[in-house]
């Protein structure tokens, strides 16, 4: 069965199935590349499907962030509730009266605004002098308080009378006198102040004695060697003596 039979000469004949076998040889690979090619790509697109599943659920598995502004809430219900505790059946409303009193006083005064470019102590000087070194029993002695801009820029600083005081004391220290004691002036008086610049005001003290609240009767005080004090806010003057004689 294997030889050729024919007309022709027996190599022809084995020359086309030499041909013939080939050809099925090359065709059987293409068919076997294809099948393995196709396989491939579905094995890499099985690997890459779990990192895009992956990638497309981590936004929603991922715990949510709270902004500053829900912190802040979150705090302070959380000071409301601890507040209103002791309160019995209240709780709500003492959260709602303690949070309201606690914004009441952190504001600042409608009538007292605060500089952008506020002087801060450490940016001034001040300085409390008496007009005379020595006033006579029944005179109401003057001071004049300066103050300066010691800084080298440029700054504002309310200086109302409510801010500013002057104060008498003994030269053992006892507090006899202050000008806000009776009349807290609480008007502001914003200032701009240049470097070098100074702004000066005049005090009286009527030669009694007082208390904050001006809650006591106010006496006259005795002869006696006293100092007095000026005060911006926190900043505090060097203490200048003068004396009171009969």
């Amino acid at each position: 069965m294997l030889e050729p039979t024919g007309p022709l000469p027996p190599e022809i004949y084995w020359r086309r199935r030499a041909l013939a076998i080939g050809a099925a040889v090359v065709v059987l690979g293409l068919i076997v590349w294809f099948i393995a090619s196709l396989g491939g790509s579905g094995d890499e697109n099985q690997q890459a499907e779990p990192a895009g599943v992956v990638s497309s659920a981590s936004p929603t598995t991922s715990a949510p962030t709270s902004t500053p502004q829900q912190q802040g809430a979150a705090s302070g219900a959380s000071s409301a509730a601890g507040g209103s505790g002791g309160s019995g059946g209240s709780g709500g409303s003492g959260g709602a009266a303690a949070s309201a009193g606690s914004d009441s006083s952190a504001a600042p005064a409608a009538d007292a605004p605060v500089a952008a470019n506020q002087c801060p102590d450490q940016s001034l000087a001040i300085k409390a002098t008496p007009d005379k070194a020595t006033y006579r029993v029944g005179e109401e002695p003057g001071f004049t308080v300066v103050i300066t801009n010691i800084s080298s820029t440029e700054c504002q600083r309310d200086v109302g009378a409510g801010l500013q005081q002057a104060l008498v004391y003994t030269l053992s220290d006892q507090r006899i006198w202050s000008n806000t004691d009776c009349f807290p002036d609480a008007q502001s008086d914003l200032r701009t102040f240049k470097p070098g610049e100074q702004a000066g005001f005049t005090v009286k003290w009527s030669g009694t004695n007082s208390v904050p609240g001006c809650g006591e009767e106010r006496i006259p005080v005795g002869a006696g060697s006293y100092k007095v004090i000026a005060q911006l806010g926190e900043l505090r003057s060097s203490p200048e003596p003068f004396n009171m004689t009969t």
